[in-house]
């Protein structure tokens, strides 16, 4: 399994020495950024992206829930922003344009689907994405219960994939933790989003806590190995 951490739910005290060593560890920085208008909650900025870029070398991942896009894809771009992660929801009606923006200034394209949008909602460009995201709890805030049915979506996603020889990462955003980590890897993830109950919450050293969670996902991931070949 790949890992990115969400920095809105990092120990911002902390800030040097838990990017320096999620740098070292992770696969992808996951930056939450919302407006206050698309979902009930400020967090993160192309200012915050800048100061991580200047300690990180890992990806960074931008979870844009705001309502006008398009008004964040140069600022991010020039805070040195390696991925731009979509919502159907505020795209639709401008999504080419958009993609095609995020591909001219050298960045990857994500797309994440709220709970309730089905993935036919991206049908037309959902081949142009590098990864896609599922949203396990409704955006905004960290901490929400998991929803089971988004399982359902996963398995879905991992189908499409197959079937139109597609190559996008299937991600996974909301409530990754031991709780959930098998049923999720069963329907088809590839990418955990860890945040408070999946990693920072394990103990107040961020090396603990990353040895906690390891153990929690290879627990999870020798489950479903034995399944799958008996399957």
């Amino acid at each position: 399994m790949k890992i990115s951490p969400s920095l809105m739910c990092m120990d911002l005290a902390k800030f040097q020495e838990q990017i320096a060593f999620i740098d070292q560890h992770a696969d992808y920085f996951h930056i939450d950024i919302m407006d206050g208008h698309f979902v009930p909650n400020l967090t993160l900025s192309p200012f915050f992206v800048g100061q991580v870029r200047k300690l990180a070398s890992k990806p960074l991942d931008c979870h844009l829930m705001v309502t006008r896009p398009q008004d964040y894809i140069v600022p991010l771009a020039q805070a040195g922003a390696d991925i731009i992660t979509l919502h159907p929801e505020t795209i639709n009606g401008q999504a080419f344009r958009l993609i095609e923006e995020i591909r001219r200034h050298g960045m990857k394209v994500g797309l994440i689907l709220n709970p309730e949008t089905p993935v036919e909602a991206m049908k037309y460009y959902i081949h142009k994405a590098d990864k896609v995201t599922v949203m396990t709890v409704d955006p905004g805030f960290a901490g929400q219960p998991f929803i089971p049915e988004m399982l359902e979506k996963v398995a879905e996603l991992k189908a499409w994939r197959e079937r139109e020889g597609l190559s996008y990462e299937i991600e996974i955003d909301g409530s990754c933790n031991a709780a959930t980590y098998e049923r999720l890897m069963a329907a088809g993830a590839d990418v955990f989003i860890v945040g408070t109950s999946g990693l920072f919450n394990h103990a107040r050293d961020i090396d603990e806590a990353w040895q906690v969670m390891s153990e929690q996902i290879l627990t999870a991931k020798n489950e479903v190995i034995p399944h799958a070949k008996t399957a």
